[in-house]
Order: C-alpha cells, then sequence, then structure tokens
C-alpha cells in the first residue's frame, strides 16, 4: 500500500499562494469540442503533445453527446421497442427507454454494431497519418473511450428489464472491442473505460425518475458497498477482455449534465473504493486511473480518502483538477491539497471531458494542463 503522511499531520485547507505541485503528465479524458478528429488531434498535439501519452479523437460525430447516439443502436434490435410516449429529446437524441415486444426472449437478443469500433478505425487512419508526419509525438498512443456497458443500458432500457438485457449489450460491446484491437495495433492502442453511470447508483443519485437503483443490489438497502462491488464486478469483466499488449484504463466520474455532477461527491472514499476494486478484479494490468476534484474541494478533506489507494505504483494517477473558471491557480490550489495526501506521483486532467463547451476554450485549457504538469 502507498505510505503516506497520517492524517493529523495533514493542513485541511491548501494555501491559496501554494506554488504549482510537481507533477507529470496530462490526461484527456475524451470529449473535446473540435469539427473533426484530425482537427482534435492537430490542436491537443500543439498544446500539449509533450505532456500526454495518449490523445483521443474528441468523441466528433453522433459520439459528441457521450452515449446518446446508442439509442438507436437499442431501437434496431429486433425484440426492442421504445415505450410509446413521446419523443424525450436531449441534444438532439431521443432518449425514450426501450422495452420487450414480445417477439424475442431477452436471452435471444443480439445487438449489431455500436459504432466505437467503425469510428476508432476511421479516426486512427487520421491518427497515423498525422504521427508520420510529425504532428503528434512519435511515442503517443491512440486513445479509445468506451463506456461501460452498464450505461447506456441504464439509459435506454426500462428499469425493470435491465437484468435481463444487460448481457446481450454486454457481449455487442466486447465485440466492439475485439474489432478495435483487429483495426488498431496493440502498440499504438489504449482503451479507456468510463464509468459514470456507476456512481449514480453508488450515491443513489435522482436522475429525474426517483433515486437510481442498481438490478444487482439488495432490494431496499441502502448500503453503498455492494453496488460498489456489483459495479466493480462488470466493469471488471468487460475490461479483462482488452489483451495485454493494449493499454487499459478507467475514468471514473460523477457525470456532466450542463458542466455540474449529478451529485456532488462528499470527498473521494467511493472513488477509492471503485478504483481499489477495479484494481483488484481486473486480471490484466491498468495503465492508469482518472479521478473528478469538483472546482470547489480544494481542501484536504475531499482527498483524505486518496491515502488508501492500493492500486500498483506502475498505475498512473490522475487527478481532474483543472477546470477553466479558475485555470491555473485554481488547480494549484487542488493540487496542493492532493499532494499533502499523495505520497506517489500523479498527473492532472480536466473533471470530465469538454466537449460540450464553446471550442474557443479548447486551445486555453489545454495551455492550463501544460503549464501545471511537467512533460513526459
Amino acid at each position: 500500500m502507498t505510505q503516506v503522511n497520517q492524517a493529523p499531520q495533514l493542513a485541511t485547507h491548501a494555501p491559496a499562494s501554494s506554488a504549482a505541485a510537481p507533477v507529470r503528465g496530462a490526461h484527456l479524458v475524451g470529449s473535446v469540442n473540435l469539427p473533426t478528429a484530425e482537427d482534435t488531434f492537430r490542436t491537443v498535439a500543439a498544446h500539449a503533445g509533450t505532456h500526454l501519452k495518449r490523445i483521443p479523437d474528441g468523441e466528433v460525430g453522433e459520439r459528441f453527446h457521450w452515449i446518446m447516439f446508442q439509442g438507436q443502436y437499442f431501437e434496431a434490435v429486433a425484440g426492442l421497442v421504445r415505450v410509446p410516449i413521446a419523443p424525450i429529446p436531449v441534444a438532439g437524441f431521443d432518449a425514450r427507454p426501450h422495452v420487450l415486444d414480445g417477439s424475442v426472449p431477452a436471452d435471444e437478443l443480439v445487438f449489431g454494431e455500436l459504432g466505437y469500433a467503425a469510428a476508432a478505425a476511421a479516426s486512427y487512419a487520421d491518427f497515423a497519418r498525422l504521427r508520420t508526419e510529425g504532428a503528434i509525438p512519435a511515442t503517443t498512443r491512440f486513445q479509445v473511450c468506451l463506456p461501460t456497458p452498464l450505461a447506456p443500458v441504464m439509459a435506454f432500457v426500462v428499469p425493470e428489464l435491465r437484468a435481463a438485457v444487460y448481457p446481450a449489450y454486454e457481449a455487442a460491446m466486447v465485440r466492439e472491442i475485439e474489432a478495435i484491437v483487429a483495426a488498431v495495433p496493440a502498440a499504438d492502442l489504449a482503451i479507456q473505460l468510463d464509468l459514470a453511470s456507476e456512481f449514480a447508483f453508488i450515491e443513489g443519485a435522482n436522475l429525474g425518475a426517483g433515486p437510481s437503483r442498481a438490478w444487482f443490489a439488495p432490494e431496499g438497502s441502502t448500503d453503498a458497498a455492494p453496488v460498489v462491488a456489483g459495479c466493480v464486478e462488470l466493469a471488471a469483466r468487460v475490461a479483462s477482455t482488452v489483451p495485454e499488449g493494449v493499454e487499459l484504463g478507467f475514468h471514473l466520474c460523477y457525470g456532466d449534465i450542463a458542466e455540474k455532477h449529478f451529485v456532488e461527491p462528499a470527498d473521494t472514499r467511493r472513488l477509492v473504493d471503485v478504483a481499489n476494486g477495479l484494481a483488484a478484479a481486473v486480471t490484466r494490468d491498468v495503465a492508469w486511473f482518472h479521478l473528478p476534484v469538483p472546482i470547489e474541494r480544494d481542501d484536504v478533506d475531499y482527498v483524505a480518502p486518496l491515502a488508501e489507494l492500493t492500486i500498483d505504483p506502475a498505475t498512473e494517477l490522475y487527478l481532474g483538477v483543472v477546470h477553466h473558471e479558475d485555470g491555473v491557480e485554481g488547480a494549484q490550489r487542488r493540487l496542493a491539497a492532493a499532494t499533502q495526501v499523495l505520497g506517489r506521483g500523479f498527473g492532472v486532467g480536466t473533471e470530465c471531458g469538454f466537449g460540450r463547451g464553446p471550442s474557443e476554450r479548447t486551445g486555453p485549457l489545454l495551455d492550463v494542463h501544460t503549464a501545471v504538469a511537467r512533460a513526459w
């Protein structure tokens, strides 16, 4: 276990005048508000290329609003149908969930392609060309960001049928991973799994229809431990299908709805519980974890549970201390708190992707990353 300072020795609030913490490297969660993958690669490399081991394609095209485009892939499955109500528009997508129409038993549902592998193959062609041209540093990997199957199933299936539909969607996501691995050389590839809906379940967040309840949690229980265990088990099962040689990482997330979390975490306790659980359950090496830090939390109390991280010392840790509202100064305050707790190196990032913010913010936000982190 990582050696850290004892809690009584920690200040309760980071000094406002703290200098930049000695952190190394930056990480991009995934979404970037630029028109094309090539725009993303060029802009990111120009502003922060030496600070990043991996560059995502910005989740351009239909992926711009995370999983919302997946609704069409549920609708295309024989045996599933949208609930018969008026469409629920979200960013141009129909957010209505699905039910079984009675024509196909749940255990015989088959999803087709989900769009992730096709997008990865197209973006990798641009990535490889730009790296050959020298626009991207030679050692940089191409990062593909995927939701865990839990998120689309939670979004697009009515609660009482999620357990029944989940296996079919999980199988489809595993096929997407296999197709991505077939299209991109392992030495060039990094796959990130995004865990966000998991924290809605863990926290019992109300996303508009009452508290979120996981089908694998004991009925009526408010204990988070079995929910954490269930979320970890499902995510680890998918993550373990990523072959060695391909880098694997996790983005742990409390959501990004109009740049706000669905629940503000009290501290990093449940993030640590999930990270530790994944580190123990995944049957292959994990290259990185990324954890959010809310803008108002520059206090040691928020980051104190990080002292109990049991992830491998070789696994990179990134903290989402960068916020466009307060730039370098705010990131340094949050970093100062984290360095009082962590006895290991770590890097920086934003809390979540920044693809839904204005595009003119992209360059300056990347510059904040480079200002607070040493290059790799």
